[in-house]
């Protein structure tokens, strides 16, 4: 069996090296992986520190989109995806989250009848003005077979019409004129899997405090801290929000040391969306260590050592809770519900007085619990298992 991988961008990255390393180990014989990469990630510490340090393969093909509109970025790689796709003659493409890498590879397949594998389908902010949003609704319903991380993912999938019954399993309708019923575009499978993330949490934690000496170049040694980040175009492309933001940064950071790793968007834009005084203020302050970008590994190991995460990353929400850290999410809502349900995480916008609310909460009431809701580190597996059994129309 042929599956043609896209990835894009550095979470779609991150996650490809689970399925990989899956197949490599327990199904080489069986599965042939060929790996696109789309380019909309092009720098080299957002992209390439990936492949090197976590052994993903190699892509195959690279499109070399680079940065662009969403229009035109989407349209570049929907072109190049579906020559490929020609070329290939896969047996099944997979996409993986909410990018423009993911809304171009599902529009190519679904329009040449190659059946789609989305991994993370049924994820729902219920905020259309998200690219993201956006994305993951169009991949799933093209989708031919979907593995949803959580159960709140199934709930999603089964309001919008996919054919899940009561006890939470995917059915599917009699094909006509055959014996038995198989999915497809419009008969599609679904299965909650757990959370393909999770494997790689799990897998490399260890790794990852032998491989980076991140936290003893810091000198973040025994110290607590707390780590953010900021991406979200919602957030840096707007100087109030940004700007409330890092005024709750500030003030955390008369008292705490505040670890925060700048996007590439996001470092130009201080220069822009941020008041001189705030500028200033951040710059000089030596509690507040702005630095590049961090590869996977040096993201697992300050996600262990941090007392608190305030991120508007919908990954870092989860790799938070993976290692038993409470998060601050700097959004009005989160497709990863379950986290903020159980009281590990707070929902607090871009809004200062509602950030140092939520710090103070866990300041003071430290959570202890984490239940296990992202399946048990074996998600790859499933999936390859279940994608080899579909007979596929």
């Amino acid at each position: 069996m042929k599956l043609v991988t896209i990835i894009g961008a550095r979470p779609q990255i991150i996650k490809a090296a689970a399925l990989s390393r899956a197949i490599k180990n327990h199904f080489s014989d069986r599965i042939q992986e060929v790996i696109v990469h789309t380019g909309q990630h092009y720098d080299d510490n957002m992209s390439q520190v990936f492949f090197d340090e976590l052994q993903i393969p190699r892509p195959d093909y690279n499109l070399h989109v680079g940065s662009a509109s969403h229009g035109v970025q989407t349209a570049r790689m929907t072109e190049g995806i579906e020559a490929l796709l020609i070329k290939e003659q896969p047996d099944f493409i997979v996409l993986y989250g909410d990018t423009n890498s993911t809304l171009a590879g599902a529009v190519a397949a679904a329009k040449i009848h190659v059946p789609i594998v989305h991994i993370e389908a049924g994820l729902r902010s219920f905020n259309k003005s998200m690219p993201e949003e956006i994305n993951r609704i169009v991949c799933d319903h093209c989708s031919t077979l979907l593995f949803t991380p959580t159960k709140a993912g199934l709930e999603n999938l089964k309001r919008e019409g996919f054919s899940i019954d009561e006890s939470g399993v995917s059915t599917l309708r009699q094909a006509q004129g055959s014996t038995t019923a198989v999915p497809t575009i419009d008969n599609p499978k679904v299965y909650h899997c757990g959370d393909i993330m999770y494997d790689n949490s799990l897998h490399f934690a260890n790794i990852a405090e032998e491989k980076t000496d991140i936290i003893q170049r810091l000198e973040l040694v025994g110290k607590p801290f707390i780590l953010s980040t900021i991406h979200r175009d919602s957030n840096t492309d707007h100087h109030e929000r940004l700007g409330a933001i890092f005024d709750a940064l500030i003030e955390l950071s008369k008292e705490n040391q505040i670890v925060l790793p700048l996007h590439p968007r996001t470092a130009k834009l201080l220069k822009t969306n941020l008041s001189n005084e705030k500028q200033s203020l951040v710059f000089s302050s030596p509690n507040i260590k702005l630095i590049p970008p961090v590869s996977f590994l040096e993201m697992i190991a300050l996600e262990r050592h941090a007392q608190l995460v305030m991120t508007d990353s919908g990954g870092v929400q989860k790799e938070a809770y993976f290692f038993k850290k409470p998060g601050i999410i700097l959004r009005p809502e989160t497709e990863w519900v379950e986290i903020v349900q159980t009281g590990n995480a707070i929902l607090a916008d871009a809004d200062e007085s509602r950030i140092m609310e939520a710090w103070q909460h866990f300041k003071n009431n430290p959570p202890t619990v984490f239940p296990e809701i992202f399946g048990d580190g074996h998600a790859a597996e499933f999936m390859l298992d279940k994608i080899i059994s579909c007979k596929v129309l």
